[in-house]
C-alpha cells in the first residue's frame, strides 16, 4: 500500500519514516510513504501556492490551480488499482476505525493538507473525499494525515505482530456492535493496594476468556 501526502512541509511527515511501527514497516516495504511538496507547483518566481479570499476576510487561501497541479502529479505518476484522493479538513466527515478499515483497503491514498486560513472551495471538485480527525481547528493537515496513515498501516498483514493484535481492540465492530477492549494487566502484582484479578492468574483460559468477554464492553 502506498500513501502520498501532498504538504507544504514533507520534512514534518517524512518524520513518520523513523517512528516505531511504520518505520519498521517501511523498511519490509509492506508500505509506502511519499511526500509531494506543494511548494513546486506554486506560480511565478516565489512559487506562490495562496493568496487573498475574493470579498475581503482574514488569512491567506491555497490555490485551485496549485492544487490542481499537485494533485495531478500524484495521480498521474503510478495508476494503481484501487486509489482514493482524500482532503484533510475539519468540515470532512469524522474519521473512525471503520473507515480507517475501509480504506486499508486501497493500493493507494492521496492525502490533501490544507493550510493557512483555508483552501479555495474549488479544491473540494480535485477530491474523492474529504476527512475530519475531530471536531477541532489545527494549523494543517500534516498531523491528521499522519493520524489516518498510521490507523490505515498498523491493519496490514504484516505490520503488526499477530491479526489478533486487532481484530479485538478497542473500537473494532463485533456482531452490529463497536466495543471497548477489556482491561489488561501486567507486573507488577500488585501495586499499591491494587492486585491483578484472580482470574487472569489461574492460567484457566476459560475462565479467562468468560471474564475477558464480561469485561469487553459495547458501545451503543
Amino acid at each position: 500500500m502506498k500513501f502520498k501526502i501532498i504538504t507544504l512541509f514533507p520534512e514534518f511527515v517524512e518524520s513518520l519514516k523513523e517512528y516505531s511501527v511504520i518505520g519498521r514497516a517501511i523498511d519490509k516495504k509492506l508500505i509506502k510513504v511519499e511526500t509531494i511538496n506543494l511548494r513546486n507547483f506554486g506560480v511565478g518566481k516565489h512559487k506562490q501556492v495562496d493568496d487573498k479570499p475574493y470579498g475581503g476576510g482574514v488569512g491567506m487561501l491555497l490555490r485551485v490551480d496549485v492544487m490542481a497541479q499537485a494533485i495531478k502529479f500524484a495521480k498521474d505518476k503510478s495508476k494503481p488499482k484501487k486509489t482514493k484522493v482524500i482532503l484533510l479538513s475539519p468540515q470532512g466527515k469524522q474519521f473512525d476505525q471503520e473507515k480507517a478499515i475501509e480504506l486499508s483497503d486501497f493500493d493507494e491514498i492521496v492525502l490533501v493538507c490544507g493550510h493557512y486560513e483555508g483552501f479555495d472551495e474549488r479544491i473540494r471538485s480535485l477530491i474523492d473525499e474529504e476527512i475530519s480527525i475531530g471536531p477541532y481547528i489545527l494549523t494543517g493537515g500534516e498531523i491528521p494525515a499522519m493520524t489516518v496513515i498510521d490507523s490505515i498501516s498498523r491493519l496490514k498483514k504484516g505490520v503488526l505482530g499477530k491479526t489478533e493484535s486487532y481484530k479485538t481492540e478497542t473500537f473494532t465492530t463485533v456482531g452490529d456492535k463497536k466495543i471497548i477492549e477489556y482491561p489488561q494487566y501486567t507486573r507488577p502484582e500488585t501495586y499499591g493496594k491494587v492486585k491483578v484479578p484472580e482470574v487472569l492468574l489461574s492460567g484457566d483460559h476459560k475462565k479467562i476468556k468468560g471474564w475477558q468477554n464480561k469485561y469487553t464492553r459495547k458501545i451503543p
